[in-house]
Order: structure tokens, then C-alpha cells, then sequence
């Protein structure tokens, strides 16, 4: 008889330990509301705008409000229903440089800046809006990537004409960068 035949035949044997942790995973256990285990869940959910702010690059200038982020993101993912976004450094710049029109929206929580510090002024150049916002995780879920994204550019659409137009005016009503 082969050593694997044999080890297929062999039944299984659970050591003392080994029994008490598979009981113990049949079993359900309640949790503590007020324990440790419950504060670590509320505070690794979703992180206010204020605590995203903390991580921003030094260039990450004009920013987006808590307001307008938020009108950001509903557009994007009203774009990404209409496939009229352009998402990625290298995809964004290829469609700059033919003359695509549009909103750049810059994460500004991406490291190191020298990826994408090129793009505002490629922007400024073409006279395309552009504005940072405060995380690349939650620009990336917008666009309904699971990977975060530093860069998305939004094309306007007649389906969503209207949130794309406050979203164009509130960008280029904010002040430019020092």
C-alpha cells in the first residue's frame, strides 16, 4: 500500500485542543456591545471627512469641501454608469494630451506626489477644472473599483447633465492655488 492511500484511509484523530477550538467555532458566542472588540469595529468603519484630512499632500490645493466631495462622488458614480469617466494617471494624461473635456478629481492622500503632481498642471495648460479630495479609497469605491484611485476624470453626459454642471460651477468657483 502507497504512504498516500494509507494517509487517505487513516482516520483522523483530534487532539484535546484541536476539539475544543472546532466546538468553540460550532458555537456562537455573544459579543460584548460596550467591549474592545466593539470599539475597534466603530473605529475602523468609514472615517469622518476631518480625520481623512490629516493624510493630505502639501499640494493637495484647491480642495474639495465636505459638500462638493460628496456631489463629486454622486457624479462620479452616475459617470461610471454612462462609462464617461477616465480613470488612472496614465489613462487620464493620454485623453488630456488628445483634448478630452472634463473634471479631474485628484485624491490627495496619494504618496509619492511625484506620480501625479504633473496633472494640475497639464490642467491649468488646457483650462480643464480640476480639485483634490481627501482620499483615494473612497474616490476608487465611487468609481466602483475595489483598488483606490488617484485620479478620475469625469465627462459630461446629457443623463446627468444637472449634477454635472453644479459640479462644474462649485469647482471653478473655488480659488486657485498658490
Amino acid at each position: 500500500m502507497t504512504r498516500k492511500r494509507f494517509l487517505k484511509r487513516r482516520p483522523r484523530v483530534l487532539g484535546s485542543w484541536a476539539l475544543g477550538c472546532r466546538v468553540a467555532a460550532m458555537t456562537k458566542i455573544k459579543a460584548d456591545p460596550d467591549g474592545p472588540e466593539a470599539q475597534a469595529d466603530a473605529c475602523c468603519g468609514e472615517r469622518t471627512y476631518h480625520e481623512l484630512l490629516v493624510n493630505l499632500n502639501p499640494i493637495a490645493q484647491p480642495l474639495a469641501s465636505r459638500k462638493l466631495t460628496r456631489k463629486l462622488y454622486k457624479c462620479i458614480k452616475k459617470a461610471v454608469k454612462q462609462k464617461q469617466i477616465r480613470r488612472g494617471v496614465k489613462e487620464v494624461q493620454k485623453f488630456i494630451n488628445k483634448g478630452e473635456k472634463g473634471i479631474m478629481v485628484l485624491a490627495g492622500d496619494t504618496l509619492p506626489v511625484e506620480v501625479y503632481c504633473h496633472l494640475p498642471v497639464m490642467c491649468e495648460d488646457r483650462n480643464l477644472p480640476y480639485v483634490y479630495i481627501p482620499s483615494k479609497t473612497d474616490l476608487g469605491a465611487a468609481a466602483g473599483s475595489k483598488r483606490p484611485t488617484c485620479v478620475i476624470m469625469v465627462k459630461p453626459h446629457k443623463e446627468y447633465q444637472e449634477a454635472y454642471g453644479e459640479c462644474l460651477e462649485e469647482v471653478q468657483a473655488l480659488p486657485p492655488p498658490m
